[in-house]
């Protein structure tokens, strides 16, 4: 029986009670104290010894969390998951509790953050709900949405040392608010200055009338690519399309040939809609939600929450084969922990990923996860020349702010720098008169924080415009009344921040305001989608932009360039689809222009995104996970200094050690580096000898000794068989034949490689030998060493080989 108690003092003594109880452990607070660590450290660690689920999320608000209290979480204990909150200027209060017990849930709320005066002898109050399953859903579901937020950052040695700085030059500053809150640490600054709005209130395009429902569109090629690769033996396929091309449907047609259904999105409003639009697609299927309120586990089609079931109590309520579809929406969050733990459990017969925005967005490769099987792709520009979005006119309108004054944090610029400099009504002024000279109907205008869309919300009604700020902060009307107001004309313009990324639409909004820089690609991506809607109160989409000397402002234009190949210069102004137009005022030209001249030099970049890679890990990253998360790719450092390792070495990232076995083994890891792969056979072979382990990978070793290696690793998955192990000259060698496959390995890897290697490799009287000496000390590096370059180079040219196929298989 649930039951809800008030606790005003020793809050730390109840929580350290359950939590050397606890199976799963979620904290949420505004501020972490190193008093409060030490006081549940002990606690925690032991919970976390007897594998506890531990998470823990904490706040940046005013630099008031203490940096040694971050260094002491991360101590506890390895399996402790701590991410920081990265609160840009705008206040983050939550402070809850969730302890989950063998027999019992315990939700503790109120005052209290993580410090010692907050959990004892302080004028705190908390509530605690015992065993109420539905609320302790909702909470625990709330609390991994913000946890994995793309507002938090992991929390390891890298990113609290770049925190230290930050925490250090804020104090600097503002010194008293440091000595006051040494001293009292929360007496003060406990309650949040504004409420600020939970509504779930959202307008999604509501569905076309199409009478049956049937596909149209992009909808009708993507199915028929869909068809195909399952009619092939595909068990898993990514379709890109742009924003307003109907994802949602095309899986609900998909899945028609689909007994069970599982539908996974990290939006409330995403599952609600997929759910209607299946029902619309197949009215006699049964679905059900299951989320942090609901929990219906046998409909045919369940749409989930990825915050609810990737929790490991729910996932194995489900069999990993209860599931013969699997739909991931906004699949470009698939390499997120919480999406790698379902793909990891379900064992659907198929797996189908659709988004609008694949690439890098998290930096990872997401093509991966569906094996290179890209089914159909198509982006807004292909989409505005089919007629299927609308075409767009943009303006690009000077901003005179000069942002290279502005302190760049890694990611973004300092928020307060940058509201100092955006706050200004000459400004405000010339955005208005850009906004008059442009502008459409109905106006969407995309702003940095709450502040700026208040300030400049403020300034257009001062104009006589009628306008709103819409945000996450409540402002007495909801949010489906104000997307009402716009679409009906009784306001002009809605400011936002980030409310309209994901899943939201109004397809009436014919004109976009740009007031903010761009920092992400993804993100303006997402953005522009949010106008480009087919609608018959539109003929085309307004794009007005402010451009400035931010960083990146002149990479933004190859988002509009149908001609450019990836990784390619752009012109200032691009060639756009029919219809379309780029309008640059002359000091934007000449601004992108200078910009493009002094982009910093390429290994400069690459090192910089080597950093940012780092940091995000906590250490320093292997060269497949440069490949799969770094901002530029792997190749690109290959391309510079024809060595990973030589990188490393060059950028002081090597030990002593490591120095040491990279000066003497150079030679070694170049040719591994650069052998040529026709197929992957040679660093099949690598893999094999690497599997004996640090001290005897590199001894001799014959093709007999391989062979069972070699067949298990390119048979073991459909996608390596399919594309290395097919074709007449390996016809039956999917069944292990000894003969076969021993004569395959001497022929191809081993005499071709002994043949390129200059004479590091021999094969003589059927042994394959590597001409290395090395002492026990370097034995392990150099095998590192080695092992990740063969981990890389497979993994690339797998990767490579599954999507040339594709490129063929779609043209």
């Amino acid at each position: 029986m649930s039951s809800i108690s008030l606790i005003t003092s020793q809050l730390g003594k109840q929580l350290q009670d359950r939590l050397l109880m606890g199976k799963t452990i979620y904290i949420i607070t505004s501020f972490s104290m190193k008093s409060g660590v030490r006081l549940l450290g002990n606690a925690l660690k032991i919970a976390a010894e007897q594998g506890a689920d531990i998470k823990i999320l904490t706040g940046d608000y005013l630099y008031i969390t203490q940096p040694l209290a971050l260094r002491n979480l991360i101590s506890i204990h390895p399996s402790i998951e701590v991410r920081l909150w990265r609160s840009r200027g705008v206040s983050f209060h939550p402070k809850a509790y969730l302890i989950e017990t063998q027999k019992h849930d315990h939700f503790f709320i109120g005052s209290s953050n993580l410090s010692a005066s907050a959990m004892k002898n302080g004028v705190e109050w908390n509530v605690l709900i015992n065993d109420d399953k539905p609320v302790f859903e909702e909470g625990t579901e709330e609390f991994l949405r913000l946890f994995y937020d793309e507002q938090t950052i992991p929390v390891n040695n890298k990113s609290v040392q770049l925190y230290e700085a930050d925490y250090e030059q804020y104090h600097q500053k503002h010194p008293n608010l440091a000595t006051q809150w040494t001293k009292q640490e929360e007496v003060d600054m406990m309650l949040p200055k504004e409420e600020e709005e939970k509504s779930t209130q959202v307008i999604i395009d509501p569905p076309v009338p199409y009478g049956k429902v049937q596909p149209r569109f992009a909808q009708i090629e993507a199915l028929e690519e869909l068809e195909k690769s399952f009619e092939e033996g595909y068990s898993k396929s990514l379709v890109v399309m742009a924003t307003g091309l109907g994802k949602t449907y095309l899986a609900a047609f998909f899945a028609k040939k689909f007994k069970r259904v599982l539908f996974v999105a990290h939006r409330e409003e995403i599952l609600k809609q997929a759910e209607k639009s299946f029902k619309m697609v197949n009215p006699q299927i049964t679905t059900g939600l299951y989320n942090g309120v609901e929990k219906v586990s046998d409909a045919e089609a369940v749409f989930a929450s990825i915050f609810t079931l990737s929790r490991q109590k729910h996932m194995t309520r489900f069999n990993p084969n209860d599931f013969d579809l699997i739909v991931m929406d906004e699949f470009h969050h698939a390499a997120a922990n919480t999406y790698q733990r379902v793909l990891n459990y379900f064992e659907p017969s198929f797996l189908l990923g659709i988004t609008a925005t694949p690439d890098r967005n998290d930096n990872r490769d997401i093509y991966a996860i569906c094996e290179g099987n890209l089914a159909y792709r198509i982006d807004f520009l292909q989409a505005i020349n089919q007629g299927w979005l609308s075409p767009f006119h943009y303006y690009g309108v000077y901003d005179d702010t000069d942002y290279s004054q502005l302190t760049w944090l890694g990611s973004r610029y300092d928020e307060e720098e940058l509201l100092a400099v955006q706050m200004r009504d000459s400004l405000a002024q010339k955005t208005i008169g850009a906004w008059e000279k442009h502008k459409q109907k109905r106006s969407l205008v995309f702003c940095s924080s709450i502040r700026q869309a208040e300030f400049l919300s403020q300034h257009f009604n001062k104009k006589g415009y009628n306008t709103t700020a819409l945000t996450s902060k409540a402002n007495g009307i909801s949010r489906s009344q104000v997307i009402n107001q716009l679409e009906e004309g009784i306001i002009d313009a809605i400011f936002t921040v980030d409310l309209f990324n994901e899943g939201v639409d109004i397809p009436s909004v014919d004109t976009l305001l740009f007031v903010r820089p761009t920092e992400s690609l993804t993100v303006f991506t997402q953005q522009i989608g949010r106008g480009l809607r087919l609608h018959h109160n539109k003929d085309q989409c307004v794009i007005i932009d402010l451009i400035g000397n931010y960083r990146n402002a002149d990479i933004k234009m190859s988002l509009f360039d149908q001609s450019s190949e990836k990784g390619k210069t752009v012109d200032t102004v691009p060639s756009t689809p029919t219809k379309c137009s780029i309008n640059l005022e002359m000091k934007v030209i000449d601004l992108l222009t200078e910009m493009a001249l002094k982009r910093q030099p390429r290994k400069e970049q690459l090192k910089n995104a080597f950093d940012e890679l780092k940091y995000e890990l906590g250490r320093r990253p292997s060269y497949l996970e440069l490949h799969l998360k770094g901002r530029m790719g792997a190749k690109a450092y290959y391309e510079e200094w024809k060595s990973y390792h030589r990188f490393l070495y060059e950028v002081g990232e090597l030990s002593g050690i490591e120095q040491e076995v990279f000066l003497h083994h150079e030679g070694w890891l170049k040719e591994v580096e650069k052998t040529g792969m026709s197929r992957s056979y040679k660093m099949v072979l690598l893999k094999a000898m690497l599997e004996r382990g640090p001290a005897n990978w590199f001894a001799s070793i014959t093709a007999n000794e391989v062979a069972p290696f070699f067949h298990w690793y390119l048979t073991s998955e459909e996608y390596r068989k399919r594309i290395d192990f097919s074709g007449k000259s390996h016809k039956g060698m999917w069944e292990y034949n000894e003969k076969k496959i021993t004569g395959l390995i001497e022929k191809m890897p081993m005499t071709k490689w002994s043949g390129s290697s200059k004479g590091l490799i021999s094969f003589e009287n059927g042994e394959f030998t590597i001409a290395l000496e090395t002492k026990k000390a370097s034995e392990i590096a150099l095998y590192e060493f080695t092992k990740e370059i063969c981990e890389y180079r497979l993994h690339a040219y797998f990767q490579r080989k599954a999507a040339t196929t594709e490129v063929l298989h779609l043209h």
